[in-house]
């Protein structure tokens, strides 16, 4: 592994994202001798998972728990591999004859690939409620983003809400390190326990089932946990002060809080295989919109795979199997390797996979998130950077709009900085839920390069030669 800024106009294989799938893959080709680049926007590898994990202290590794600790060999093993590692790279494009626009030092630049791998991960599902922009109001995710890269954790009155895994290691996580958590408000719905149970057996034979139970007894012991919540509110002027709940049928009940901490899952990252013209499809089991892969993570781009999270949620132990796989077919199509050998490689892999994802559509369907905390209704806002609320695209269909794209011209919903990612799947369901139909046939906003920020004066300073000219009017 070597890094800065030094980086070719041209490699056989370029990878995006360092995160379980990004490091095996191109670890993998890098021992088959591929001509490999690892693109990675963070400072240094390991993704959300693993984040921060060659800088942070041996007492905050004991805080983040056992499976952490899993990220330092991948990460070892990527740094013996001898593939290129380019930190601080901001994507901000992908043509679909593999020219890669990035940002990398304050200048951008453009590099051309043989093959590319996606693995640009998940990123948390949308969680609009009522106040849930107000400070004081923060993602699950972005809590341990501070605790990961930082060792901080929320001060004051603590109360986690929603469901999911996540929600759970969180809260061990800050019991760990010494942190009350005043409540925790748990939405899984019953009916999600009924439909759950044909997924039990598989689910109790897999590596989820132990940790699953040691974690929820780990929290439930120390902490207030009240379940089946029906409704939640984030309440305050100017801030966070309280926030209210009812459990199922009850009546409203309020409690005092200075933070409050939201997660109900994760979903596919896919703005950059969307903008690059990858087909995606809508998961009834997972409510969220997946690339369309083959078994080797190919998408429907010839010479664009995806692997990890953004070609579905799998969790980073199977992610990384992922990676591998993805690896593997990028070197049988690079010539590296012939069909025989990429199969036998795959094969142990493949096994390790299917055991990986045992147990994984019982999580699926037991913490699908309810209709009331994925559709807002009224003033709630749906998408935060241009402060549309769910009444305005609920009105906008009715005057014809009938999809994102459309939406997107009267109310400029996914044109802000997320570009789309906090509000995408909110936009596509509230519009579906209005017209009456599937969210797969409401569709999802149609995305352009560039996908991440980029200045004017990053794009003016690219050489003057014929393909940069290209890139840029394709903006």
């Amino acid at each position: 592994m070597s890094g800065g800024p030094d980086v070719k106009d041209r490699y056989d294989l370029v990878v995006i994202g360092a995160g379980p799938a990004g490091l095996a893959a191109a670890t993998e080709a890098a021992h088959l001798g591929i001509d490999t680049v690892l693109l990675d926007e963070q400072a240094a590898p390991g993704g959300q998972i693993y984040r921060a994990i060659t800088v942070t202290k041996q007492g905050n590794r004991a805080i983040i728990g056992d499976d952490y600790r899993a990220g330092e060999a991948l990460v070892e093993a990527f740094a013996r591999s001898g593939a290129r590692y380019v930190p601080g790279a901001t994507v901000w494009s992908v043509s679909r004859d593999r020219e890669i626009g990035l940002s990398l030092a304050g200048a951008a630049r453009l590099i051309q690939a043989r093959h590319v791998i996606l693995a640009t991960g998940a990123l948390e599902r949308p969680f609009p409620i009522p106040g849930w922009t107000l400070p004081g109001v923060m993602t699950a995710g972005g809590a341990q983003i501070l605790l990961k890269s930082s060792g901080l954790v929320a001060e004051g009155r603590v109360v986690l809400a929603g469901a999911g895994p996540l929600l759970w290691l969180l809260a061990a996580q800050y019991l760990r390190a010494g942190k009350r958590i005043d409540l925790i408000l748990q939405t899984t719905p019953r009916e999600n326990h009924r439909a759950a149970l044909r997924h039990f057996p598989a689910f109790l034979t897999s590596a989820y089932f132990g940790k699953g139970l040691r974690l929820v007894a780990e929290v439930a012991r120390r902490v207030r946990v009240v379940r089946n919540v029906s409704a939640l509110r984030a309440l305050g002027e100017g801030a966070l002060h309280e926030v209210a709940y009812r459990q199922g049928d009850r009546a409203e009940r309020r409690v005092a809080a200075d933070k409050l901490l939201l997660h109900q899952g994760v979903v596919p990252s896919l703005n950059l295989a969307n903008s690059i013209g990858c087909e995606h499809v809508w998961d009834d089991l997972q409510l969220c919109w997946k690339p369309v892969v083959d078994e080797w993570g190919a998408s429907t781009v010839e010479g664009i795979s995806i692997a990890g999270d953004g070609a579905g949620i799998v969790g980073a132990v199977a992610a990384e199997r992922g990676g591998r796989i993805a690896a593997l077919d990028a070197a049988f199509r690079l010539g590296r390797i012939d069909r025989t050998q990429r199969d036998g490689v795959a094969e142990p892999h493949r096994g390790a996979l299917r055991r990986d994802e045992r147990g994984r559509a019982f999580l699926d369907v037991f913490y699908r998130p309810p209709r009331q905390f994925r559709v807002p209704t009224g003033d709630t806002i749906a998408c935060r950077c241009e402060e549309v609320t769910a009444q305005q695209i609920v009105d906008a269909v009715a005057l014809g709009c009938p999809g994102p794209n459309q939406v997107k011209s009267f109310l400029r919903c996914g044109m802000g900085p997320c570009q789309g990612r906090l509000c995408g799947l909110t936009v596509t369901e509230l519009i579906a839920e209005a017209r009456g139909v599937a969210p797969g046939e409401a569709g999802y906003f149609r995305l352009r390069p560039p996908v991440k920020p980029v200045t004017l004066a990053e794009l003016a300073a690219l050489p003057k030669g014929d393909d940069a000219v290209d890139a840029v009017v394709r903006f």
